[in-house]
């Protein structure tokens, strides 16, 4: 896989959330402004990217037999390093995450990074690896912070853009939270299936059938 494809790959057609599902409690949890959103995608990516390094560098040295334990370790070190950062430095963020920030230790995405992509690959790609997964997740986040925020309390990012009267406050419950990521996964897929058409050809795409387009002879 080529260095543009290893960081290219995490932002829509293996995006940790929107194709893969990963991640799913903070995702749920913390997305109901989008400041909230940065902030975890932003300790996120710290972590993908300084794990998958440090994971890759010493994969020859360490034993199979305790690798897991081994990457817990390491991924471990990083999230309490955030996590002070966090406090000392964005003590509002730090407050708004709460357990999430310590949680991010057993996230998936970043032991499924470390045992499937960088425990295999160059630094290099491990980092981009990280750095493309974590933009990817942080995306994901935003925009769904963005619609929960936006038609939920009727502001972006703490600005006012119309009376919270007329905001659906369903969208800010745990409830609304599962219905703007079915909406957002539902045309995440819709999209990517029209690209692969496109770069394939209608009789090459594996969901030809199902959209209902047809090749033109």
């Amino acid at each position: 896989m080529s260095f543009l494809k290893t960081f290219t790959n995490g932002l829509l057609k293996g995006n940790p959330v929107l194709a893969m599902l990963l991640g799913m409690c903070p995702v749920l949890a913390i997305t109901t402004t989008v400041i909230n959103g940065i902030g975890m995608g932003a300790a996120t990516i710290f972590v993908l990217v300084c794990s998958n390094t440090v994971i890759s560098s010493l994969k020859s040295i360490i034993p199979k037999q305790i690798r897991l334990p081994a990457f817990i370790v390491i991924i471990a070190g990083f999230v309490t390093i955030c996590g002070f950062l966090l406090a000392r430095y964005f003590p509002d963020i730090d407050k708004a995450l709460g357990v999430f920030i310590p949680l991010i230790t057993v996230n998936c995405i970043i032991l499924g990074r470390a045992e499937s992509f960088a425990s295999k690959n160059s630094v290099a790609k491990s980092a981009l690896d990280g750095l493309g997964m974590g933009i990817g997740f942080t995306g994901a986040l935003i925009l769904i912070g963005s619609v929960r925020e936006i038609f939920g309390n009727g502001s972006w990012m703490g600005i006012n853009l119309f009376s919270r009267d007329a905001a659906v406050s369903f969208l800010t419950h745990p409830a609304g939270a599962f219905f703007v990521l079915g909406i957002i996964i539902a045309v995440t897929n819709i999209l990517t299936k029209k690209m692969s058409a496109e770069k394939t050809g209608c009789k090459e795409c594996p969901v030809s059938d199902a959209c209902g387009k047809k090749e033109e002879s």
